[in-house]
């Protein structure tokens, strides 16, 4: 068995490992893949030459590079892939009722952070969807999935933006803060639990260590949002909440270009 390490040095997230393993599963001289993602490594585990593993990954445009290859490799232990599932789809459901709640109330209190929020909260949902659903499924219906919630999530993102830039340049009335500051406190909540699930597993599995960086990005665009209902208050303005509601958009509509990405 031989192990080749590459270095990807754009892969920071879920997306970019669905990329790699959906561009890499025709390949059957492949036995195993293990990522790094916070540490941007991919140690690869296989037979015969390395050549095709390579132009494979190059194709992606991933600022990628071989480090080396070793020839008497042994295959790591797997982890309790059952207990993985099982938290993430925890870390799903939370997720997912989260952009019920957020997205529900965000309309009641005529709120952009909620709303980017709870966007925010359902592009992590169908990440871990992907990551769930396409386990053993073929690579045409992989792509196909992620194509319709790519261009799903890209759709509201957009109408986010429209109604931001909207409310900028028209009268419009100013956010409840008491709303988002209480429903971003329980999602903040929501999040902690989640992280909390997630270190308790101790995994070293790619997909456990993106969901801890997704989920701590969450966490810190909740403090966002209670920032925003905090100065919304204080200078009894509107501005605040656009302002937070449009960086996390930018964050959701940058998300979905990268899951349609693994489309092509």
């Amino acid at each position: 068995m031989k192990k080749s390490t590459f270095s990807i040095t754009k892969m920071d997230c879920p997306s970019e490992e669905q990329m790699i393993r959906m561009k890499l599963e025709p390949l059957g001289q492949i036995k195993h893949l293990e990522f790094d993602i916070p540490a941007r490594k991919l140690d690869v585990f296989h037979q015969d030459e390395v050549l095709p593993i390579q132009n494979a990954i190059s194709e992606l445009n991933l600022n990628d590079q071989l480090q080396g290859t070793t020839s008497e490799a042994e295959m790591p232990i797997a982890e309790d892939e059952t207990k993985h599932k099982k938290i993430l789809w925890w870390v799903l459901g939370i997720n997912f009722g989260f952009f019920v709640i957020e997205m529900t109330t965000g309309w009641i209190s005529a709120s952009m952070g909620l709303i980017a929020d709870s966007l925010d909260m359902l592009a992590d949902s169908i990440v871990y969807g992907l990551s769930l659903f396409a386990v053993g499924a073929a690579v045409s219906r992989k792509k196909k999935v992620a194509k319709i919630s790519g261009y799903f999530q890209m759709g509201l993102a957009l109408l986010g933006f429209s109604e931001v830039l909207r409310r900028f340049f028209t009268q419009s009335e100013t956010p409840l803060f008491q709303w988002m500051i209480i429903v971003s406190l329980l999602a903040l909540v929501g999040n902690l639990v989640s992280l909390w699930l997630i270190n308790k597993a101790k995994s070293k599995e790619a997909h456990m260590q993106a969901s801890a960086i997704f989920t701590s990005n969450d966490i810190i665009v909740n403090g966002g949002v209670i920032l925003a209902g905090v100065l919304v208050y204080f200078l009894e303005s509107k501005w605040p909440d656009l302002i937070v509601g449009g960086i996390v958009f930018a964050f959701v509509l940058r998300g979905a270009v990268r899951i349609l990405k693994l489309a092509k």
